[in-house]
C-alpha cells in the first residue's frame, strides 16, 4: 500500500479524510461517514441542472491534468439531443511514477462510485463505466464490491434512490500503452478498437463512446463531487488557488526521505510539497524536479516557489499531468534524464500522426547525441525547431507535451547541456560522452 503522507492539520481533505473505515468496501461504515449523501442531494433536491450549477459555482476543474471546468463538460454532454449517453471514469493512470488514482480507488471506492453516479445522472446517462488499469487488481476488487453493494442498496440500479432514474454501472479493466490515459484513446479501447486519439472537435461530450455523447472524468475529479454537494460550493471554492480551487493528490518520489502521496491545496509551492516527503534524501541537494510525469517539465531547485496550479506550471513549461513530482538530486544528469524521458514518450507514441511518430523519434536521437558527446553543431537549434513543429501539429496532449523534458532542460539547465554539447563532458559524471580532440576525429574519453 502506498504511504499517505501527513499534512498540516489546517489543510482540508475532500479526497482523503484523516480517518476512514478499516474496510473501505464496508457500505454501512461508508454511509455512516457520509457516503451517498451527495448523490441523495443531487437526486432529491438539486436535479441535473442544479447539480451542474453547483459544480460551476465551486469552480471544480478536471484532475486528470488538463484542468477543464467540470461543469462545462457535463453541461455540454447533457445538452446533446441523443437519448443514449454514457459516463466514463478514467482510472487508467499510465504514469510509471503515478499511483494517486490507484490509491483513491483502493481506499475510497464509494466516493468514486458516487461521483460517477452523480455525473451519469446529471448528463442523462443510464450506463456508467469505470475504466481501470488491468494491473490494478486491488482497485478492481474494491470497486467491484462497491458497485455491487451500492446496487443492492438502491444507490444504483433500476430506480436510483427512488427518483425514477435507471443507472447501470460496470467495471472495465483495460490494458495497453501509456496513451490510454488520453480520453479519446480510452474510449476507442473500450470499443475494442485500436487506441489512438481522435481529432477534436467533436469532443467526447458530443461524439464519444460508440459515437454517443459521453462525459469522461478522472476518478479524482469524480471523487471530489460528493464533498462539494455535501459541504457546498462556497466551502470548496475557498480552498487553495481561486482560479482552480480545491485539493489535488500528488505523488512524491525519487530522492526524498519518505516517498508517498499527499493531498495538497492547489497553489501550494513545489518546495512545500516536496517537504511533505521529508525533503531531499539526507546528504544531498535538490537539482531538478520532474513535474507532471514522463512528459512533464524539469524544474531547477531555485523554482521551488512555483505554485502547484494548472496555469503556473504551464507557464513554467510543466503541467499537473498525472500528479507526480520526481525529485532528482545532484547525482543526476539532466541531459540523461531528458534523453530517457523523450525516448520513453517516443516509444509510447501511438504513431497516428507523422510529426509525432517521426518527430519524437528524431528528438530522442538528438537527446541521445547530447548525452554521449556526439552532438552536431546544429543540434540545439534543430531540437528547438523540431519541438515547436511537433507541438504546433499536435493531435493530442501526448504529442503536445512530449518535448517538455528536453525544452525545459534547454530553458533551465543550459550550462549542463553546453558541457555535453560543446565540451563533451558530463558534470554529474553520469554520462560517458566522447571527448573531442582539438582537431581530427574524436579521441578517447
Amino acid at each position: 500500500m502506498t504511504t499517505i503522507l501527513p499534512t498540516p492539520a489546517a489543510w482540508p481533505h475532500p479526497l482523503l479524510p484523516a480517518a476512514g473505515p478499516a474496510d473501505p468496501t464496508d457500505l454501512d461504515a461508508a454511509v455512516r461517514g457520509g457516503a451517498f449523501a451527495g448523490l441523495r442531494r443531487a437526486v432529491t433536491e438539486l436535479g441535473a441542472t442544479g447539480t451542474i450549477a453547483t459544480l460551476a459555482a465551486a469552480g471544480l476543474r478536471g484532475r486528470g491534468g488538463a484542468g477543464f471546468p467540470t461543469a462545462d463538460k457535463w453541461r455540454a454532454c447533457a445538452g446533446q439531443p441523443e437519448r443514449i449517453r454514457y459516463a466514463v471514469a478514467n482510472g487508467y493512470e499510465a504514469d510509471p511514477a503515478g499511483g494517486t488514482n490507484r490509491l483513491l480507488m483502493e481506499t475510497r471506492p464509494y466516493a468514486v462510485v458516487e461521483g460517477l453516479a452523480v455525473a451519469a445522472l446529471s448528463v442523462g446517462a443510464e450506463e456508467a463505466i469505470l475504466a481501470v488499469r488491468a494491473e490494478y487488481a486491488d482497485a478492481i476488487r474494491a470497486l467491484g464490491t462497491a458497485v455491487a453493494e451500492a446496487t443492492g442498496a438502491g444507490y444504483l440500479g433500476e430506480d436510483v434512490l427512488g427518483g425514477g432514474a435507471r443507472l447501470v454501472m460496470t467495471i472495465r479493466p483495460v490494458g495497453g500503452a501509456y496513451m490510454l490515459g488520453e480520453e479519446t484513446v480510452l474510449l476507442r479501447a473500450l470499443e475494442g478498437r485500436r487506441g489512438q486519439p481522435e481529432q477534436k472537435p467533436p469532443f467526447p461530450s458530443e461524439r464519444g463512446l460508440f459515437d454517443r455523447p459521453t462525459v469522461v472524468n478522472n476518478v479524482a475529479t469524480l471523487a471530489t463531487v460528493p464533498w462539494i454537494l455535501v459541504h457546498g460550493p462556497e466551502a470548496f471554492a475557498a480552498i487553495g488557488d481561486p482560479g482552480a480551487p480545491g485539493t489535488v493528490l500528488v505523488g512524491i518520489s525519487g530522492s526524498v526521505a519518505a516517498p508517498g502521496i499527499a493531498e495538497v491545496p492547489t497553489g501550494t509551492p513545489l518546495g512545500e510539497i516536496v517537504a511533505l516527503a521529508g525533503g531531499v534524501a539526507a546528504g544531498h541537494a535538490v537539482k531538478a524536479l520532474l513535474v507532471g510525469g514522463p512528459s512533464g517539465g524539469l524544474h531547477p531547485a531555485d523554482r521551488a516557489a512555483t505554485p502547484y496550479t494548472f496555469a503556473a506550471l504551464r507557464e513554467a513549461g510543466a503541467h499537473v499531468g498525472s500528479g507526480s513530482i520526481v525529485v532528482a538530486d545532484e547525482r543526476a544528469c539532466v541531459v540523461d534524464l531528458a534523453k530517457l524521458l523523450v525516448r520513453y514518450c517516443a516509444d509510447e507514441a501511438c504513431g497516428k500522426t507523422v510529426p509525432c511518430r517521426i518527430g519524437l523519434r528524431r528528438l530522442a536521437e538528438i537527446a541521445a547525441r547530447m548525452a554521449d558527446g556526439r552532438s552536431r553543431p546544429t543540434d540545439l537549434a534543430l531540437a528547438s525547431d523540431l519541438a515547436a513543429d511537433v507541438i504546433a501539429s499536435a493531435l493530442c496532449d501526448h504529442e503536445r507535451l512530449a518535448p517538455s523534458p528536453l525544452l525545459t532542460g534547454l530553458r533551465y539547465f543550459r550550462p549542463e547541456i553546453d558541457e555535453h554539447v560543446l565540451r563533451g563532458t558530463c558534470p554529474a559524471g553520469v554520462c560517458s560522452p566522447v571527448r573531442r580532440a582539438a582537431a581530427g576525429p574524436a579521441g578517447g574519453r
